[in-house]
This record gives structure tokens, C-alpha cells and sequence, in this order.
């Protein structure tokens, strides 16, 4: 062997140091921090967003039931509300008599609901409806014989008329004259006018009765309250008669 072949074979291989082919090429820390810390804060906004949504779900659930609950108490706390039905109710009486009330579910019973013999006279009536809004209260006392019967079953009022007392009114029960008057305003379920002498209305026929036939929302407030409130067929005027029957305290 040379010289020259002794110098190639120590001193080349430190001037050119082999390379691996296999070995991963060197990377530098700032890069590799950098994707590093990129991967890290992907991951944690991952995180961040699915632990959000979970908390904002658990809220939403919470709130539902919190309202949930409140709803159930704000229905359960509140006083009932008064039950309203539609009846039939007719104003009759004769000129010069005084003035009846009856109350029908329906315009073909004659069998009524209510029939009070009212102590205001037929032409009183008609002036106070002339002249503006009636209210008549019918008050009874809570005596002890009468307050566990049905309000409408009371027998005796103490009868108000726009403020003014002006006697009693009487419940009656139905005779013969008086059904025979529901049949002849049987076709009818809203209207007035004058039936002729002998028509019947629990009076003696002396004269023509006159009578005045609506629709009436008919409200029970509590066990010591009710009311019937007349239907204008004209939706632009206001309510013209309303009639309370209410049980006071003695």
C-alpha cells in the first residue's frame, strides 16, 4: 500500500464524515415548539368548547326546570278562576205589575233555572234601562238555616237597585201561566216586545206583558257569589244590566 492510499483511507473520512441515510434529518427547537404549542392550544379550544357546550346544556336544563318548577308553583298558588256559562235569561212582567227574571239553560225548557219576582215595577225598569247602565244586587245574610244551601236556593233577597234599596225580591216556582209564556218565546233567543192579554206571568191576566229576551253570561264566583251579565247583540255598545246574587256576612 502507498502512502497516498494510507492518507485517503485515515484522513477522508474526517474531512467528509458518512452520512446516514436512515437517521431523521435534525430539527430545530423553535419549530418544533412552535407546532408543538399550536397542536397543545387546538387541543385545549377543543376542550375549552366541548366543556362550554356541556356547562351551557347543564344551564339550559337547570334554567328549563327552575321554570318548570315555578310554573308548577305560580299555577298551583293561584286562586281558581270563576267558571263562566251561557244561559238564557228573560225580563217580563205587565205594565202596571212589577218585574219577573228568569233564567233558562236553554229556549225550549220551561222548566227555569231561577225565576225571582223582582219588587222594582215594569215601568221603573224601563226608565232606569232608558236612562243608563242597571245593577241590581240581590243580597242575602249568612244565617246559619241558609249557608249551605245553594246561593239560587236562597228565598228572600234584599234587592238593590244602582245603589238604592227598593224592597225584596222572592224566588217563585214556575206555574202554569208562567210555562206557558216560555212556549210562546220558545223560537226566540234574543229579542222584546209585548205579548197580549192572557198570555200568562204568574199573575193574574190583567194586562199585556211586556218582555225583554237576551243572552247572559251567567258567572259564579265562589259559593257566595254569582252574577248574570247581559249580551248585547251590538258588540260596540257597552253592557246595559247586570244582576248579583250575593250571601254577606251578618
Amino acid at each position: 500500500m502507498t502512502k497516498l492510499d494510507v492518507l485517503r483511507r485515515y484522513l477522508l473520512p474526517c474531512v467528509s464524515p458518512p452520512t446516514n441515510p436512515t437517521a431523521a434529518p435534525p430539527s430545530t427547537g423553535p419549530v418544533s415548539k412552535k407546532r408543538l404549542s399550536t397542536s397543545l392550544r387546538d387541543d385545549i379550544d377543543v376542550q375549552d368548547s366541548a366543556s362550554s357546550s356541556a356547562s351551557s346544556s347543564e344551564a339550559t336544563s337547570f334554567a328549563a326546570a327552575v321554570d318548570s318548577d315555578s310554573d308548577y308553583l305560580s299555577v298551583a298558588t293561584q286562586p281558581p278562576r270563576p267558571s263562566k256559562t251561557m244561559v238564557i235569561g228573560t225580563l217580563f212582567g205587565r205594565r202596571k205589575g212589577h218585574v219577573w227574571f228568569c233564567v233558562q239553560h236553554d229556549r225550549l225548557s220551561v222548566k227555569p233555572l231561577l225565576l225571582l219576582e223582582l219588587s222594582i215595577a215594569t215601568s221603573q225598569l224601563v226608565h232606569e234601562m232608558g236612562s243608563g247602565l242597571v245593577r241590581v244586587a240581590l243580597e242575602c245574610p249568612t244565617r246559619p238555616e241558609l249557608k249551605s244551601c245553594l246561593l239560587r236556593s236562597v228565598p228572600v233577597w234584599t234587592m238593590f237597585c244602582n245603589g238604592r234599596k227598593l224592597g225584596f225580591a222572592v224566588r217563585r216556582r214556575a206555574k202554569d201561566e208562567t210555562r206557558v209564556m216560555l212556549k210562546k218565546l220558545e223560537s226566540m233567543t234574543v229579542g222584546a216586545g209585548v205579548l197580549p192579554s192572557g198570555s200568562g206571568s204568574g199573575e193574574a191576566d190583567l194586562d199585556e206583558v211586556m218582555y225583554m229576551r237576551a243572552n247572559y253570561e251567567h258567572v259564579v264566583g265562589s259559593s257566595d257569589s254569582e252574577s248574570f251579565h247581559l249580551i248585547n247583540p251590538d258588540a260596540n255598545s257597552a253592557q246595559e244590566l247586570s244582576i248579583f246574587l250575593l250571601r254577606t256576612s251578618a
